[in-house]
């Protein structure tokens, strides 16, 4: 069956679900495919589950921390069977909901692959839909590591829905997926080890940071390895057997499972793309500043799918989706701003970072001073058994401006939406300084860091 419409949307995550409701809001005519439970990533298998997890992890590493600072209980444990039925019900109720909500406002919803066949038409199962735009919003997933016994990988989606918690293992990749779950799964009693195949794991976090919490990391059980490269994940029984390239040479360890954290890729690769002449590289979809396919006009791009310069975060896809539906509406008017855009790493203790490393300032010819300091005999770390805190802050010398802030510690997720604001705003040092905080709280230990 033929259907015809004025925007398709591929994809029903952020990014997508921002740009059908506001065209279909303006009169559009709009339809919506997906070929997974509608939600996208964050809400069903990324940001909002995996943030229950680590609230669990919270309150034992609050126990842990205060124990014999009036804290006596030794007991404390997390049922993981309780903990997935408390975060299935956040994610249960999404799929229905959001096909629910995009019935209700008259946006069409289709469920399958979708395949182009030329630059505006798609075929999905066995409707073909035409259309005068389409916005191209599929997300990402796990890059593939072309590796003997790649099969046997765990990807985080199926993490998070492990019904039992095995006893021994693996992540593969030294980045922030499996930093976030081992420090989930090592709280929960497992056996952990990380295999990270460079020098520094979590390579889009200041290094100095990075070490404090690879040793907060430590503490708590993990063994993480470095210059250690998984060459074969093997099956015997029930047991995986891992094969690693070390220094010493190659090794082998047991474990229950193996879970892929070595990066993801944009889920593109099933579209069909060159019936639509729709350019992509390793890193998405090509796009110019209007996030408007360089070869097919009639295609726009946002998310994770994009090859735009946004890091991959929901609040970018967000913010690319406003502006797609923007310029879908009015014509390319608008252009994304990607400065100021904080991440975090949710690990406890956190490590947040937003703006430039030292080493992207000095590329650039800037001229900046760095306040840098271990933070773990401070008041705010000290009184809750933080033994492993910091800042480094990169302050333009001239403009006393704030061009880089990196943040490890106790709400520093939260810290960290503060230099945001201040790198986006322009605000110097003074700003910072003279500002009346609520005392004693975190956020008041900013006019020290500057």
């Amino acid at each position: 069956m033929k259907k015809k419409f004025d925007l398709i949307v591929i994809g029903t995550g952020t990014a997508a679900s921002t740009v059908a409701y506001k065209c279909r809001s303006a009169g559009w005519e709009v339809a919506v495919i997906d070929s997974r439970p509608f939600g996208g990533t964050c809400a069903l298998r990324g940001c909002d589950p995996k943030k229950v997890l680590v609230g669990a992890a919270e309150g034992i590493d609050w126990n842990n921390r205060m124990n014999g600072k009036g804290i006596s209980s030794n007991d404390i444990n997390i049922d993981w069977s309780e903990l997935m039925h408390f975060k299935r019900t956040f994610t249960e109720p999404v799929p229905k909901n959001r096909e629910k909500g995009f019935s209700k406002s008259g946006v069409a919803t289709c469920h399958g692959h979708a395949q182009f066949i030329d630059k505006t038409t798609i075929k999905v199962v066995d409707d073909t839909l035409e259309s005068r735009y389409v916005l191209i919003a599929t997300g990402a997933k796990p890059a593939k590591l072309d590796i003997p016994g790649e099969e046997h990988l765990t990807t985080s989606d199926q993490f998070l829905e492990l019904d039992k918690l095995p006893d021994r293992i693996i992540f593969v990749g030294g980045g922030y997926i499996s930093f976030e779950f081992a420090h989930v799964a090592a709280r929960a009693g497992s056996k952990v080890l990380i295999f990270h195949k460079d020098t520094k794991p979590l390579k889009n976090f200041d290094p100095d940071l990075v070490n404090q919490l690879a040793k907060a990391t430590q503490d708590i059980g993990v063994d993480i390895r470095l210059n250690s490269a998984v060459e074969e994940i093997e099956k015997k029984g029930k047991k995986l057997i891992v094969h690693s390239s070390e220094k010493e040479g190659n090794q082998k360890f047991e474990a229950d499972m193996v879970v892929h954290g070595a990066g993801r890729v944009p889920e593109i690769d099933d579209l069909e793309l060159e019936n639509a002449d729709i350019r992509n590289d390793k890193n998405g979809i090509l796009v110019n500043e209007y996030l408007q396919s360089v070869s097919n006009p009639a295609v726009y791009a946002a998310g994770d799918a994009s090859a735009s310069s946004g890091p991959p975060l929901t609040p970018v896809a967000s913010t690319e989706g406003h502006i797609v539906a923007s310029n879908l509406l009015k014509g390319n008017h608008r252009k994304p701003d990607y400065t100021g855009i904080p991440t975090v790493v949710f690990t406890n203790p956190a490590l947040a970072s937003v703006g430039l490393q030292e080493e992207a300032a000095r590329e650039k010819g800037l001229k900046f001073r760095t306040n840098y300091k271990e933070t773990s005999r401070w008041f705010t770390s000290r009184r809750i058994g933080l033994k492993h805190s910091g800042f480094k802050v990169l302050i333009e010398e001239e403009s006393e401006r704030i061009i880089g802030a990196h943040l490890l510690g106790h709400n520093a997720e939260e810290i960290i939406n503060l230099f945001g604001l201040a790198i986006r705003a322009g605000l110097s040092t003074a700003d910072l300084k003279t500002m009346p905080y609520s005392y004693p709280t975190s956020s008041s230990d900013i006019s020290y860091m500057v």
